[in-house]
């Protein structure tokens, strides 16, 4: 309630400094939610990361508003035999190089992809063979049926053979692409700034733009990101005409973005961010489940979303399970855990009961990530009030996915627990649901051991009916509050705020393309 006070009070006062953001009818001046401190999205699932390729690299197949999967840089497919794939790419794709883009590019770029992601595994794993047999034919043989696909417009991001044959551990600096915009390194600011500019050679393909399927239309001339991390300062660049648009508007301050004269505020259409509340499964005390189920009896999802988005109730959802609730993989197994009436000293007891010794919890929490900040101040209290001793460790963004990354225990640089956002587009089906992949130092950090979640896992990709994988993610989700992976912490959904010159707000997250300056 305080941070809320302090914003209005800031608010009402007089004009506020804002960063020099100069005005262009062809520039579009955008504020990200964070700074962009990895450029590779094979590397990290940062999602400010994500917004950014999306710009820079295109893909094999996009899916459209109705979750339907549509090829992309691909003229077609053909399946033979139900495990022979032969996709053909578009003719005149090129890259922001100028170099033409050929299908061993698109291989190479599917195998560094798959070496990180746990949809990608598991199509390496179901296939015999990925190969470029002539420049426009990718052809991918399986030892069972495999919704190839599906798995290729979760990625890979397209890229020359020469950059995807990097080492995957290892994160690209060299952006090149075919998307509708070229990042351009000399402007980049770390931390401050990012800029793109529109590629002339970008081909798009026939049809209608919906969410990340069709045709990629860059309006403007150029791109560019201000990083702001004072609210009250970007709310103070909209209205004063020094940014255009807010992609992730903080809960705050909508009340007094909608009454500000110029602007338009929405909610990102589709599936939200589930915040979540992760463990690092590799050092105590987080390594026992039965310290991870201890907090379940006194998590209040909604404690957490009302420190995120206070009364904007149409905001936010409680009731979250392992899958988003817009999936149909949505399901009410064991969510008593989470649904049952709240109490802290059954939450006390259970840990009691457990070998924890009071070892201190290195919990992070990045200083310029508003809703992020708010959700780990609110985990760090409960962690405190149910008996563990924690070390809230304050960083920046950038470093707290560097540090995220790492598998030292915390006293060398590594960490026990974190809150986080997972994207509902990433975890509407066990596929490519980087939450609950539980294979260890091959899954997302936290890296949970579980092979029974891997055996469902496993089940669900073989089945193509609609009844046999809900029934599997039950099972799923019955085994997910048993291991613990995570909690997460509700459902909410971004609002953003632009000035009245743009036009073309996409569906889903912050997309350049088809966006339009009056």
């Amino acid at each position: 309630m305080l941070r809320r006070t302090l914003l209005r009070a800031a608010l009402a006062t007089a004009p506020l400094a804002t960063p020099a953001i100069a005005a262009n009818p062809r520039t579009l001046r955008y504020i990200p939610d964070a700074d962009l401190a990895i450029l590779d999205p094979v590397w990290t699932t940062a999602t400010i990361t994500r917004d950014h390729a999306y710009m820079v690299f295109d893909q094999l197949y996009g899916i459209d508003e109705t979750d339907t999967v549509r090829p992309q840089m691909l003229a077609g497919h053909t399946l033979e035999g139900g495990t022979t794939w032969t996709l053909t790419l578009r003719n005149g794709l090129r890259f922001h190089d100028g170099t033409p883009v050929l299908a061993a590019d698109a291989v190479q770029s599917i195998r560094r992809w798959a070496a990180r992601t746990p949809f990608g595994q598991a199509l390496l794993a179901a296939s015999d063979e990925i190969a470029a047999p002539d420049d426009r034919t990718i052809r991918i043989r399986l030892k069972r049926r495999f919704p190839v696909d599906r798995c290729l417009a979760n990625g890979p991001p397209i890229m020359p053979a020469r950059l995807a044959a990097t080492d995957p551990s290892r994160a690209i600096l060299e952006m090149v692409g075919s998307g509708p915009f070229r990042f351009l390194p000399d402007e980049r600011v770390s931390g401050a700034r990012a800029a793109y500019a529109r590629f002339e050679g970008y081909v798009p393909r026939d049809g209608a733009p919906s969410y990340t399927a069709g045709p990629k239309i860059a309006h403007v001339d150029r791109v560019e990101w201000t990083v702001i991390p004072d609210p009250s300062t970007a709310g103070a660049a909209l209205q004063s005409n020094e940014a255009d648009w807010w992609g992730s508007a903080t809960y705050d301050l909508l009340p007094w973005l909608r009454r500000a004269r110029g602007l338009v505020v929405g909610t990102v259409q589709g599936p939200g961010q589930i915040p979540i509340l992760r463990f690092n499964h590799l050092h105590p005390p987080f390594d026992d489940p039965a310290i991870r189920r201890a907090i379940l009896p006194a998590l209040d999802q909604a404690e957490f979303m009302h420190a995120l988005a206070g009364d904007e109730r149409a905001l936010w959802r409680t009731g979250v399970g392992a899958f988003a609730l817009e999936s149909r993989m949505a399901n009410a197994v064991g969510l008593e855990a989470l649904t049952a009436p709240r109490s802290l000293e059954a939450a006390r007891q259970a840990l009691r009961a457990t070998a924890y010794a009071g070892q201190p919890v290195l919990l992070m929490s990045p200083a310029d990530v508003p809703n992020v900040s708010a959700t780990s101040l609110v985990a760090a209290d409960l962690l405190r009030r149910i008996g563990f001793t924690v070390d809230l460790q304050v960083m920046d963004w950038g470093t707290l996915l560097q540090r995220r990354s790492k598998e030292a225990p915390p006293a060398e640089g590594g960490w026990n627990a974190v809150t986080t956002s997972l994207n509902g587009t990433g975890i509407m089906d066990p596929a490519g649901h980087i939450g609950i992949r539980s294979d260890g130092r091959r899954a997302w950090p936290g890296w949970p051991t579980s092979p029974p979640m891997e055996a469902l896992r496993a089940a669900w990709l073989e089945q193509d009916d609609l009844a046999a994988q809900q029934a599997i993610a039950r099972d799923i989700q019955a085994r997910f509050w048993q291991d613990v992976p995570y909690i997460p912490l509700g459902e909410t959904y971004t609002a953003y705020a632009h000035t009245t010159r743009l036009r073309g707000v996409p569906y889903g997250f912050p997309q350049f393309y088809g966006v339009k300056l009056d």
